[in-house]
């Protein structure tokens, strides 16, 4: 199945699991994968959330933030992945001075 991200309307989430401002998304939920292409403007964050159920990976297109994971944090940028297992926390944040843009993928486990 082909996916246009550009053609998916982009959907505003404040405050986003108790994140800090803004987080934009084009999103395809299928009730089994979350895909979506996301968007934090600087100043921007999603807020420290622990995957039960499912796990998460982020790949960097555009932009610099950090991904805070289980305590650990990592310095993120263009081509880099951030993988968060089931049952770990991560935060990401936009610490940077554009958008930080990113593909992820949210699977759900059994």
């Amino acid at each position: 199945m082909k996916l246009c991200f550009s053609q998916l309307e982009e959907t505003p989430m404040p405050q986003f699991k108790g994140g800090e401002k803004t987080t934009y998304s084009r999103f395809m939920d299928d009730g089994h994968n979350r895909i979506m292409i996301n968007r934090l403007e600087p100043g921007a964050s999603i807020g420290l959330h622990t995957h039960t159920g499912s796990s998460e990976v982020m790949y960097i297109l555009s932009g610099t933030g950090k991904a805070i994971c289980d305590g650990v944090s990592e310095r993120l940028g263009p081509g880099d992945c951030h993988y968060c297992p089931e049952g770990h926390a991560h935060t990401l944040i936009n610490d940077g001075g554009a958008d930080l843009v990113f593909f992820a993928v949210v699977p759900q486990h059994s």
